[in-house]
């Protein structure tokens, strides 16, 4: 019999950590076991061969346990915060960084969603991915789009219908 997701996995409030450790359990009991797991997000289509090829080298070369994607962020986290009821922005930013140039701060990066690659025993240990031994592997911001709205959903289609990747090779 094919793995089935238990029902109670399957809610919109499932957490996906534990799916995956499920997943390893059921293995598991059928007398499978595997050293790595990969996960591919559906929602993140425009990860190439390439992406996955060099987040298995990285996992090597450093002898991590686990490798993340990631991408640099579109809006540098310096240049937000929340707002006071009265939508006065006073302390709005750090006076450190007032009238700063995008190009004096720091690079910042945000999972992109497209690849997880873990040993099976690091997540088991930790319950997660993330650990003291887990990299990040940066991936270029044209294939880190992870559709989770109507709009990413347009921006992914048109990267592929105006051939912006394949422009650089990747498809």
């Amino acid at each position: 019999m094919p793995f089935i997701r238990k029902k109670e996995l399957s809610t919109d409030e499932t957490k996906g950590i534990d799916v995956i450790l499920n997943t390893i359990d059921w293995f598991e009991n059928i007398n499978k076991t595997y050293n790595l797991l990969m996960v591919l997000q559906p929602t993140c289509p425009l990860r190439v061969q390439e992406d996955i090829d060099k987040a298995i080298e990285l996992l090597f070369l450093k002898k991590a346990r686990a490798i993340i994607s990631v991408c640099e962020v579109d809006h540098h986290p310096y240049w937000a915060n929340t707002l006071p009821k009265d939508g006065c922005m006073k302390d709005f930013l750090k006076p450190e960084i007032i009238n700063k140039n995008r190009q004096e701060l720091p690079n910042y990066y945000r999972l992109n969603g497209s690849i997880y690659l873990v040993y099976c025993d690091y997540i088991k240990r930790h319950k997660s991915f993330y650990g003291g031994n887990t990299f990040a592997y940066a991936m270029p911001q044209e294939r880190s789009i992870d559709i989770d709205s109507e709009m990413d959903f347009k921006i992914a289609e048109m990267f592929l219908k105006h051939e912006v990747l394949k422009e650089k090779n990747y498809f």
